[in-house]
């Protein structure tokens, strides 16, 4: 009987653990692991199979983040970054999730949210000015598989109120990747995120949370960015978002009545956001949406 630490039947040079053991384990692991989750906390486990496709949803959602963002620039307009992401999906043959999305439906391919905006900024035929600070939100499905990311743009020279938002939502993001891997409790992520940004300062929108992807776009669990009790442990085949929003005053936001999609401030000040999709491993973390430099 072959081992988990012997070299993979296959030739590949890789331990059998880490290239042909997901797929021929016997249910006492994976399978059975997956069993527990979806019955316990309705989250979907993902197969070697499926992380390969939500693999490359991620990296198109990353490659079109990144070719959106750096089309930003004062006097353009946000209408011209949703018509240029809808070419970048159409020329890889993919779809983009937002669009008409929920009730109502969503009317745009990607979100733009400026400054006050926390998140959902629809695009719209205002041009970019100097000093703005927005977001923009890519998920994309690609051969049914599904990708989301979502980064900041400063347009030239921010106000210090935005360059605060702007560098804490990074930081609070990176220290609360840094601990994932299996065993640790969901709960962890939103204290990490929560203690960081307390201490310069600001905080953190609890309306809104990152959540399960892959296989759709919103699957359990929920993942909280504020301080909460979901003492869910990590597992290898997890894959969900993290996206803190960080505001400079208070945590609440209002959404806007008329589109019912647009959420700003309650106090007018500015908001940041970032967001990455995250594989939870066997011995650690991967992050989906992060391009290589």
């Amino acid at each position: 009987m072959i081992g988990r630490n012997d070299a993979c039947w296959c030739g590949s040079g890789k331990k059998w653990k880490k290239c042909h053991y997901a797929e021929e384990a016997p249910q006492t692991d994976f399978q059975k692991r997956a069993s527990d989750y979806l019955k316990q906390y309705q989250i979907l486990l993902k197969t070697p199979k499926q992380i390969a496709g939500i693999r490359q949803a991620c990296l198109l959602a990353a490659q079109v983040l990144d070719k959106t963002c750096k089309m930003a620039k004062a006097g353009v307009t946000t209408n011209e970054l949703n018509a240029y992401a809808e070419k970048l999906h159409a020329e890889a043959g993919a779809i983009a999730a937002p669009l008409n999305y929920g009730h109502p439906p969503f009317p745009k391919s990607i979100c733009t949210s400026l400054n006050e905006e926390v998140c959902h900024g629809i695009p719209d035929d205002v041009p970019l000015k100097e000093g703005d600070l927005m977001n923009i939100d890519v998920s994309v499905i690609l051969d049914g598989y599904f990708g989301d990311c979502s980064k900041m743009v400063k347009i030239g020279e921010v106000n210090p109120e935005k360059e605060l938002v702007y560098e804490v939502v990074k930081e609070c993001l990176r220290r609360s990747i840094e601990i994932l891997k299996p065993g640790v409790l969901l709960h962890e992520i939103g204290d990490i995120i929560e203690d960081n940004a307390a201490t310069k300062g600001c905080s953190v929108v609890n309306q809104f949370v990152g959540h399960g992807v892959g296989l759709a776009f919103h699957e359990p669990p929920q993942v909280p960015h504020h301080r909460n009790t979901l003492r869910i442990p990590l597992t290898q085949g997890m894959t969900f978002t993290i996206e803190p929003m960080i505001n400079a005053g208070v945590r609440e936001s209002v959404i806007d009545p008329a589109n019912q999609w647009e959420a700003r401030t309650k106090d007018g000040r500015a908001s940041a956001q970032w967001e990455h999709t995250i594989l939870i491993t066997e011995d650690g973390h991967e992050i989906l949406t992060l391009l290589e430099s």
